[in-house]
């Protein structure tokens, strides 16, 4: 594990050295980019209106029964704002893309396409990990800001025409702006572009690691997604210990 842990830190940190290449592998960022933002817009629509709809079908009655109709748009506007849109899009990402990305990887090392790209004095961390760590580090937080307004509009639609919470659309987002500020976005914001780092280095890594043949690939791929979800779950509460750490001592 400690040593994984290695490879991991010195693969990010090979990656930042490569970062003044960004521009020469632009091409291969776009391509990239467009992979990982537009095939995925139609699940991430689905999946966060749904996640709203269920915030608001779970909590809604309860806080109206108490005479809370009034924070139902703000529960929701918070959820899925701070946690429920970062994270599930995050492990949306991981499953989808984080795995691409080690089967790609994986697939050129068992087939010694990466020994043929250091034969060529081409560096695979420059070539490979870059451009892909690059476009999700950039698609996923463009994701979760759509994710969070599809979210609160799934929860709109659900108070609205829940005959047990029947709140109509502008009390609804007038409660959400009473509670919910710009710093609330910020932090799932930022907490998605963590997290999009932790996808592309543990899945790049993971495919660079690979051996064995086909099977070994499939392990890989397991391996990156699994430990992706892992790494997202923890790094989501030391994140959100910091953000409120750094909120008492007046920093943020």
């Amino acid at each position: 594990m400690f040593e994984n842990i290695g490879e991991i830190v010195l693969l990010f940190w090979r990656t930042l050295l490569a970062l003044p290449q960004t521009w020469r592998q632009r091409q291969k960022v776009l391509d990239q980019f467009f992979e990982i933002g537009n095939a995925s817009l139609l699940m991430v629509c689905m999946l966060s209106f749904f996640i709203g709809g269920v915030i608001a079908l779970n909590f809604g009655p309860a806080l109206v029964e108490r005479s809370l109709a009034n924070a139902v748009g703000g529960v929701v506007g918070l959820a899925i704002a701070k946690e429920l849109a970062p994270v599930m899009m995050a492990i949306l990402i991981a499953g989808r893309i984080g795995s691409a990305m080690a089967a790609e990887i994986g697939s050129m090392r068992v087939y010694q396409e990466i020994d043929a790209l250091r034969t060529m004095n081409i560096n695979p961390v420059s070539y490979l990990v870059l451009p892909r760590i690059v476009a999700i580090a950039v698609a996923l937080p463009l994701l979760v800001i759509f994710s969070v307004m599809v979210g609160w509009f799934g929860g709109a639609v659900v108070a609205n025409f829940n005959h047990q919470m029947d709140i109509p659309f502008k009390v609804f987002f007038a409660n959400m702006r009473d509670l919910v500020e710009l710093q609330d976005v910020v932090n799932g914001v930022c907490k998605s572009f963590c997290f999009a780092i932790l996808i592309g280095v543990v899945s790049c890594h993971q495919g660079l690691a690979t051996i064995g043949g086909p099977r070994g690939i499939g392990r890989s791929v397991t391996k990156a997604v699994v430990n992706s979800i892992v790494l997202i779950v923890i790094f989501d509460y030391l994140i959100t210990s910091l953000w409120i750490l750094l909120a008492h001592w007046g920093l943020i």
